[in-house]
């Protein structure tokens, strides 16, 4: 599929271009998100949200690859990753 298929394809059935899926990506840092989306930028990807801070004290962006679909690419310091890359949930139970 080439750049903007799935969105033109969304938009000429009479959406807004905006599949109700957002793939996500969780990164270490504020740092490491605007690498990710730069990179994703430079590749062909579209920058829909500028990385910025977000309400909740992480950092977040938004791009849409050249198959039309939406990536958030976030860090969220209350949810820290393991050298593994897997995602720590935090004891909310704890007062």
């Amino acid at each position: 599929m080439g750049p903007g298929g799935a969105r033109a394809r969304l938009r000429a059935a009479g959406g807004n271009g905006f599949g109700g899926v957002c793939l996500a990506h969780n990164a270490r840092s504020a740092a490491e998100v605007d690498e990710i989306v730069a990179a994703a930028e430079a590749a062909g990807a579209v920058v829909t949200r500028r990385p910025a801070e977000t309400f909740y004290g992480g950092y977040a962006g938004v791009f849409t690859d050249p198959d039309g679909h939406p990536w958030e690419i976030a860090h969220n310091p209350g949810f820290p990753l393991a050298a593994d890359g897997s995602l720590i949930i935090p004891d909310l139970s704890a007062p």
